[in-house]
């Protein structure tokens, strides 16, 4: 009996959820990425609700993937590089605590790792300011309406998605050719 695990799920917030979930479904080893609602307090918020910064949900994406084919690392580097984990309650020009930078953990390993990583990278460097990324435990998702799933796929026309997706999802592309699905959407 092969004891090993094939899934592995967490929950990441870095701004829209759009732009997050147009990354991880391209990346190999990903299964799923869902975008939804994570960290409030109300119970199946909807996006006018979480738009309006009341709730304090933030939007996410709930990322199933196969641990044998891509590390929890590997994982958090992605997310660290694709979002400025420095800025509180922001990204680019959406702001408000929905758009937080967030790691919703599903095990006590995850935590371990994402806090390892968060000091890891404070103390390369790198970055000018140091990181405010939350680490919280995972508690419930909520998943977006219909209309917010596979955005940047059914969307990439759209002039939200020209400006602002396919700008990210191109340097993710470029930063990690070698991580990628061999099928992904021509921009």
């Amino acid at each position: 009996m092969n004891t090993e695990q094939t899934k592995e799920t967490i929950t990441l917030g870095g701004g829209c959820f759009w732009c997050i979930e147009a990354i991880y479904q391209e990346l190999n080893g990903v299964i799923e990425a869902v975008s939804g609602y994570s960290g409030g307090k109300i119970k199946n918020p909807n996006y006018e609700q979480v738009c309006s910064g009341t709730t304090g949900h933030a939007e996410v994406i709930q990322v199933t993937f196969n641990p044998k084919i891509i590390t929890f690392n590997k994982i958090l580097e992605v997310f660290f590089s694709t979002h400025d984990p420095t800025t509180l309650n922001r990204q680019g020009n959406d702001v408000g605590t929905q758009y937080r930078s967030v790691i919703f953990y599903h095990t006590q390993k995850q935590k371990q790792i994402a806090l390892e990583v968060i000091k890891e990278l404070n103390g390369a460097g790198t970055l000018k300011n140091p990181i405010v990324t939350e680490v919280s435990s995972f508690k419930e998702f909520y998943e977006a309406e219909n209309y917010h799933q596979d955005y940047f796929k059914l969307n990439a026309s759209k002039s939200y998605c020209k400006v602002n997706i396919q700008p990210k999802v191109e340097k993710f592309r470029e930063n990690y050719a070698n991580n990628l699905k061999d099928i992904k959407l021509k921009l």
